[in-house]
């Protein structure tokens, strides 16, 4: 398979990540080991899902680790809404974030389906 870094999906899901840093850093102090943290370490978890199963020999693998990439989305996609629930985001933030997710779910999916 080719390398991960070529992938339109494994790009944006990085650029998300970064995104899902920045935001983050804004976050209450008591939330650092809490909701930073977890949303955080699933929005890393999807990047890197794609980037190990790129190298996968099988095709039920490799799917396999895409599905681990979107099961790792829809956990961020459950902390953002409590994020905007909490005020930690403000609707422009939220939105945007969540438009980027649903983007990123359609990458996946279709990356998925079209490996054979």
């Amino acid at each position: 398979m080719e390398n991960f870094r070529k992938l339109k999906v494994w790009q944006k899901a990085r650029i998300f990540t970064v995104k899902i840093y920045k935001v983050t850093d804004s976050f209450p102090k008591q939330e650092q080991y809490g909701l930073t943290s977890q949303i955080r370490r699933a929005s890393v978890s999807i990047i890197a899902n794609i980037a190990e199963g790129t190298k996968r020999k099988t095709v039920k693998d490799r799917k396999h680790f895409l599905v681990m990439s979107d099961t790792s989305l829809e956990e961020v996609k459950c902390y953002l809404i409590l994020c905007y629930d909490l005020k930690y985001l403000n609707e422009e933030q939220g939105k945007e974030l969540m438009t980027d997710a649903r983007e990123i779910g359609r990458m996946l999916n279709g990356f998925a389906n079209s490996i054979k």
